[in-house]
């Protein structure tokens, strides 16, 4: 039985200060009875010699100094986990919120996870298919991958990460494929939006999904994202399957994380986030990979909006330094109409090399890559002279590419959000773009591919 103690000294907002506790470590689960005999839960943040402050995760309100008993359950948090999550949705403590039954757990799980060995990791190169032409043929995804989408407030990247979450599939091999969505500060609107988009399309048959909202704890919004990822290693490396994981909105967990920090009165880093932010990012980023001996995998598409649009801001600035390239949305693609607004010049897969070629997705596909990054390039410089010089100071080639530029956007990047591509739609919408230039303009295809599929579409 765990001991009790009666020596809360005080409150403060989230944090409590409990003193003459023994044996009590970091991390450690508490629950604090109070005089009604109603129960919340606490975490301990600081043991300091005799005296432990705890984090509570409900309100405090009612916290009766004297009255009140704590007690600590010798373990830190732990998520139930069962092949029975898949179609199901928790709240950011993995409490089951769709009126659905209680799990039967066949484990407990720490949700802090085990560190993966470095050396047991296996190089990520399945290709994974989004069903998105800018992700697919440009910035491809593979398996065991963590590709972040860096967005900005007002953009779509929910409509984009549930088409994402729908529409994604390992091709041609009949392996069990699952997505873990974890939501974090989100509004219940847009909450509704994701669970009722995936229960439509028939996705939550295979979803796992994780909902904090706006109005929750921040505590909670801590735990969401540590709920989701020990899920997704049950699937991947207990059940063998292979699992993408979202996690949206990382601003919201990072603003979390500054909330919490200041309530313990810690040294403030960049724009008031933690100095340990890199590292805390670090620990949910590394949880994706593939593993020697292990048939399932983890890939991982963190997003989040950019605050002022600014990519040097602290969040997607540490977030590219760990993960394997980025995606980002455009402000001025968006006006336009593109959707979704993928800019594929500033995005990158670092991975994508990897993932590419004959008996992954098909023959063509690094050369027409390479040709389509060179031409659009040209092409969105063309434009811009146009609005400088106008029309008629362009040579024909100028004007030629002007309209690739044009075409690319309308026909390759703009798909909407219910289209889902395959690779080799893509691929062909490609070269059919590629027409609008004379052949002796591909320099970057071989002969022999142009001799294949260059005016075939």
């Amino acid at each position: 039985m765990p001991k009790e103690y009666r020596t809360i000294q005080e409150v403060a907002g989230p944090l409590m200060m409990v003193s003459d506790v023994d044996n009590v470590k970091y991390d450690e689960l508490g629950e604090i009875e109070l005089p009604s005999g109603e129960t919340r839960r606490c975490k301990v943040l600081e043991v300091n010699g005799n005296n432990a402050l705890v984090q509570l995760f409900e309100s405090a309100s009612g916290i009766n100094l004297a009255g009140s008993k704590v007690r600590f359950l010798g373990r830190s948090m732990e998520l139930p986990v069962s092949p029975d999550m898949l179609s199901r949705v928790f709240d950011g403590l993995g409490n089951p919120i769709d009126d659905g039954p209680a799990l039967i757990p066949e484990k407990r799980l720490d949700i802090n996870g085990t560190p993966m060995n470095p050396a047991a990791r296996n190089y990520p190169q399945e290709f994974i298919q989004t069903g998105v032409s800018a992700i697919d043929g440009l910035n491809t995804l593979v398996r065991g991958q963590k590709l972040p989408i860096f967005s900005a407030s007002g953009l779509p990247h929910a409509q984009l990460a549930a088409q994402i979450a729908r529409q994604a599939a390992v091709r041609g091999k009949d392996e069990q494929f699952a997505v873990v969505f974890a939501a974090m500060g989100i509004t219940f609107e847009e909450s509704n939006y994701f669970i009722e988009s995936f229960r439509e399309t028939g996705a939550i048959d295979r979803t796992v999904m994780f909902v904090n909202l706006a109005n929750d704890p921040a505590i909670e919004r801590i735990a969401t994202p540590r709920m989701a990822l020990t899920a997704a290693e049950y699937l991947a490396f207990d059940l063998g399957m292979h699992v993408l994981v979202i996690l949206t909105d990382i601003t919201n967990y990072a603003d979390a994380l500054r909330e919490v920090s200041a309530a313990r009165k810690e040294v403030p880093g960049r724009r008031g986030y933690p100095g340990y932010m890199y590292t805390d990012l670090a620990t949910l980023y590394e949880r994706a990979g593939r593993l020697r001996g292990k048939e399932g995998s983890i890939t991982l598409i963190p997003i989040l909006t950019m605050p002022e649009d600014d990519k040097t801001h602290p969040i997607p600035d540490l977030t590219g330094y760990i993960t394997e390239g980025q995606i980002i949305l455009s402000r001025e693609l968006y006006r336009k109409g593109v959707t979704p607004p993928i800019d594929v010049l500033p995005s990158l897969s670092r991975l994508k090399d990897k993932g590419i070629g004959p008996d992954r997705t098909r023959e063509d596909h690094a050369a027409t890559m390479n040709q389509l990054f060179a031409a659009y390039a040209r092409g969105k410089d063309a434009r811009e002279l146009m609005v400088i010089l106008g029309e008629a100071a362009l040579t024909e080639m100028d004007k030629k590419y002007a309209e690739f530029a044009e075409a690319f956007e309308k026909e390759y990047v703009s798909q909407g959000y219910e289209a889902n591509r395959s690779i080799e739609e893509t691929l062909n919408i490609g070269w059919k773009l590629l027409e609008i230039l004379p052949r002796s303009e591909l320099k970057r295809i071989k002969d022999d591919m142009l001799d294949k599929y260059y005016g075939k579409s």
